[in-house]
């Protein structure tokens, strides 16, 4: 076994939490001195510990005598997204049809934990998926058809249940090109077509279209800059769903996403976060 590890100062913490939040083996602690942190990562391989360290520096080393099994959690249980869809954390080949069994009529969706964030039980993840198959079932019942943009795709989650949910294709992105890697594995896994997963900075891209339903889940002061950019990808009667907003954050995020002609309808808080559904001003 092998871990990396890296010190940070405490205020990034909250960033730490969202980079591998779904990772049980990713451990995250306040020094003494409370100005510090200390995060790390348990791998089963050098290979994956040095990926981590090539993307956010810090160090690794290898591990003697100690139990794997034990240090990781145990497996989350399956997380209910209104009455549409099913994510089980399961690498069990079986626990598709399991759960499908257990919860017919359901869309099921298989994703690991991994080194990209997104399992889906995070409190940004969970309401933007609530949001989607709210949105996914109001556009089936206007006969509407309809596409979906992710930016800030993590693990692909969002876009492959929007596929299940309806979509006729789905295309998201993230800068991140390990999160990449593991969005297309899902997808893969999944067994989902009409999903694109692509590399991309969300500040130095140029939509080539317009999506009728917009997912932007990224950290407020990213976000705010990627107003313009969003407005821009979306249709006229686009909706919108912005998430990763911590609370004292919202009413500055507000001020500049209604600069940018955005106006919201619908604003949820859940623990830190805040997740909002809007528009383009009429």
């Amino acid at each position: 076994m092998w871990v990396w590890s890296k010190l940070s100062g405490a205020k990034w913490m909250d960033a730490w939490e969202d980079r591998f939040y779904g990772n049980p083996n990713a451990v995250i602690s306040k020094l003494k001195s409370q100005k510090t942190v200390r995060v790390e990562v348990y791998t089963e391989t050098e290979e994956e510990a040095e990926k981590i360290k090539a993307q956010f520096g810090g160090s690794t080393r290898k591990l003697v005598h100690q139990n794997w099994a034990a240090m990781s959690e145990p497996e989350r249980p399956p997380i209910r997204i209104r009455s549409s869809v099913i994510i089980s954390g399961s690498r069990d080949d079986d626990a598709r049809e399991s759960l499908q069994q257990q919860f017919p009529g359901r869309h099921i969706i298989q994703i690991p934990a991994d080194m990209a964030f997104g399992t889906g039980d995070h409190a940004t993840t969970s309401t933007c998926l609530r949001l989607v198959t709210d949105i996914a079932a109001e556009r089936k019942r206007a006969g509407h058809d309809w596409k979906l943009l992710d930016l800030g795709s993590g693990s692909g989650v969002i876009a492959i249940a929007a596929r299940m949910l309806g979509a006729g294709y789905c295309h998201g992105m993230d800068f991140d090109p390990q999160a990449v890697k593991v969005a297309k594995r899902n997808v893969e896994r999944n067994g989902v077509d009409q999903v694109k997963m692509t590399e991309n900075d969300v500040l130095k891209w140029q939509p080539d279209g317009q999506w009728p339903v917009v997912v932007a889940n990224m950290f407020s002061t990213i976000l705010q800059q990627a107003f313009p950019i969003i407005v821009k990808a979306m249709e006229k009667d686009a909706d919108l769903v912005v998430s990763g907003i911590l609370n004292d954050q919202w009413q500055e995020t507000l001020e500049v996403a209604q600069e940018n002609g955005l106006d919201f309808q619908q604003v949820i808080h859940k623990g830190k976060w805040t997740t909002a559904r809007g528009r383009l001003r009429q």
